[in-house]
């Protein structure tokens, strides 16, 4: 199946985009729930960069209204492990200064991309993972919350009905493939991204994936763009998509030809479905995926799009 995309025209001004991660199917019931979460968190986005404020908080807005958006899997919307468990993995970027922060396999957090911005900002460290991280959060006064809270009926039902069908979650063929992002563009030209997911169904316990691994589940420099990304994560580690994407960039494609090129590779070297968002440096954008849909939406100059599958775009102004 060719990568279908969507994509906006260049143009500097403030734009932000999203997603809600590569999907093998989403229900009918669903996609409305779907929809409006989407374009809530790129509008959440949007409002922060008109009132001034950075892409780094633009980025870090948006994912944290899907993290609390149960029909994602990130936050309170997590699949769960092989022990019926929530670990949760997240990173951002600037791209002005190559900033960066990073958590895995947490737990009992509400907002990942919260902790993974303050590793950014108050440690000298990229990465934190597991009893650290929880630890470090508990330094900053994030609140630890039930494990409970974190833990929809959907995912139980998702965890068992995927033991009974395999008994063991195969790595190479995951059916959820969600995870959450987001890119964006401010008025200084700085460009950011964040990554969130509660990872793959029946994970083995402490499995981490790409989301939370600079280079991979996302990347962000001012010189080339932004990217998020989803999918099969082993694959995702493998080829660096997000990097590799922005390479593309940096050899005069299209963010079109960017994402194209690096979803391919990915597909014919691998087997591996995922998806996309892109922002350039001139404000130029592409939301591309090989897997069946991707939820994303994006905002700029005031019009919001937004989608789940091929060839469906809705758009409307803003007020």
């Amino acid at each position: 199946m060719a990568a279908a995309s969507a994509r906006g025209s260049i143009d500097v001004s403030l734009v932000v985009v999203v997603h809600g991660g590569g999907a093998s199917n989403i229900s009918a019931d669903r996609k409305e729930r779907v929809h409006e979460g989407i374009a809530r968190a790129a509008t959440e986005g949007y409002n922060i960069l008109k009132a001034g404020g950075s892409a780094i908080d633009a980025v870090e807005g948006a994912v944290i209204v899907l993290e609390k958006d149960p029909e994602f899997n990130a936050g309170c919307g997590s699949v769960l492990n092989a022990k019926g468990d929530v670990e949760m993995d997240a990173s951002i970027m600037d791209g002005k200064d190559l900033s960066a922060g990073a958590v895995s396999a947490v737990r009992c957090i509400e907002n990942p991309i919260k902790l993974a911005r303050l590793v950014m900002e108050k440690t000298p460290h990229c990465f934190l993972t597991g009893h650290g991280a929880e630890k470090f959060a508990a330094d900053m006064g994030i609140p630890e919350i039930p494990v409970e809270n974190l833990i929809t009926e959907r995912s139980k039902k998702h965890l068992e009905k995927e033991k009974l069908e395999k008994g063991a979650q195969r790595a190479d063929c995951p059916k959820n493939l969600g995870t959450v992002g987001a890119v964006a563009l401010d008025c200084k030209g700085n460009v950011a991204y964040a990554t969130s997911t509660g990872g793959i169904v029946n994970k083995m316990v402490g499995r981490v994936g790409d989301s939370p691994c600079i280079g991979a589940g996302g990347y962000a420099d001012n010189n080339l763009g932004a990217v998020s990304t989803t999918g099969h994560g082993e694959s995702i580690l493998k080829v660096n998509l997000a990097r590799l994407a922005l390479f593309h960039i940096e050899q005069g494609k299209t963010v079109d030809e960017a994402a194209e090129l690096a979803l391919n590779y990915m597909k014919s070297k691998l087997k591996g479905l995922g998806g996309l968002i892109l922002v350039s440096k001139t404000g130029d954008w592409v939301a591309k995926w090989t897997s069946a849909s991707m939820p994303w939406a994006a905002v700029k100059n005031g019009k919001l799009q937004a989608g789940i599958d091929i060839c469906e775009t809705r758009t409307r102004d803003l007020h």
